[in-house]
């Protein structure tokens, strides 16, 4: 039976996403879906060794992932989201919670919410990120990750790796719901392709052995003019 495309996979899991019942607000179609039970699976991911050994995380910007850095804030990590397809020369947006009111960590929680409060922040600006977590459509038990589409996840690593604040043992996560994960090798990983460390449903955290070695800085040679265009951190190049 042939492998089934990255388009077609996104679509089959967004379609299982529903028939699962676990669809949320604001839908699933084109995004990182957000899922009933995203709340137990942060739950799960605070008890990990990867968590509780991270005071310094970079969490993505999408709902799914709301208790995750919501959780992050409430414990006194600091937290950095990307801005939304890294538009400006301060790609990142800075959440110190020792700097937000406690009533506000909610708000700041969010996508528009981080906007508000957060601190716009330069690549040389960043401390060392001890815990990446990221969304997926759809993952494997081996670590591969399904993203939206977009590249901003696995370009957002290159540029993180080539500026030295990850490093190839820095462990990646993510919160999924159980349809979310696919079968063995059903995801192809290409080289810009950044695997899982750790994929945690409401359920359970499946750690993953690495099998799919991550780029160690932006692929320029095969990186989309148009994107490289429209994004300023990388209009000089290498």
């Amino acid at each position: 039976m042939p492998r089934l495309s990255k388009s077609e996979l996104r679509t089959a899991c967004w379609q299982a996403i529903r028939d699962a019942g676990a669809a949320r607000f604001p839908g699933v179609e084109g995004r990182i879906p957000n899922f009933v039970g995203a709340e137990s699976a942060a739950d799960i991911l605070t008890t990990t060794k990867a968590w509780t050994q991270a005071a310094v995380i970079k969490c993505n910007p999408d709902l799914p992932q709301r208790p995750v850095r919501h959780r992050a804030l409430k414990e006194g990590k600091l937290v950095f989201m990307a801005v939304p397809r890294l538009r400006t020369d301060a790609p990142f947006i800075a959440l110190d919670p020792s700097q937000i009111d406690a009533s506000d960590l909610w708000v700041a929680s969010s996508a528009k919410g981080a906007d508000a409060i957060g601190v716009p922040t330069r690549l040389e600006e960043m401390p060392p990120i001890d815990l990446i977590v990221t969304g997926c459509v759809g993952v494997t038990r081996q670590g591969a990750r399904l993203g939206k589409g977009g590249g901003y996840s696995d370009l957002e690593y290159a540029l993180l790796r080539e500026h030295g604040k990850v490093h190839a043992k820095t462990p990646v996560a993510t919160t999924v719901h159980g349809c979310q994960v696919l079968p063995a090798r059903a995801i192809p990983m290409l080289p810009h392709d950044v695997s899982l460390d750790l994929v945690v449903t409401p359920s359970r955290a499946i750690r993953c052995k690495r099998t799919h070695e991550r780029p160690t800085g932006v692929l320029w040679d095969q990186l989309d003019p148009d994107k490289r265009d429209s994004i300023p951190v990388l209009e000089h190049g290498p």
